[in-house]
């Protein structure tokens, strides 16, 4: 997952809900996206795995305000936040699960 630093915040006012406790999995989709299946699934999993992490899953296509100003150009694309909504990471395409957890030590640390 490649890193991204000083990017704005983000909280239950673009998320739809609130953060994670110790940090939050943000997973962009789509309608048509099959690695977005696979990639809700993985998510889910650590979320449930890592107490104080919360997973969300967001439809690129309803929210296409936040998607451009994310620069999201392809779905599944995951944002790992923080406990204040910062974006510490983030990575395109079907990620890998031992890849989601080293991302969420850069989180919680």
């Amino acid at each position: 997952m490649d890193g991204q630093h000083g990017v704005r915040a983000l909280g239950a006012a673009e998320l739809g809900t609130g953060l994670g406790e110790r940090a939050t999995l943000v997973h962009f989709s789509s309608a048509f996206c099959r690695p977005c299946v696979a990639t809700r699934r993985t998510l889910a999993e650590v979320a449930d795995m890592v107490d104080g992490v919360t997973h969300v899953e967001i439809d690129a296509e309803k929210h296409l305000s936040l998607v451009r100003a994310l620069e999201v150009e392809s779905t599944p694309t995951v944002l790992v936040l923080d406990a204040r909504g910062r974006i510490v990471r983030r990575a395109a395409g079907l990620p890998r699960r031992a890849d989601v957890i080293a991302a969420l030590g850069e989180a919680v640390a």
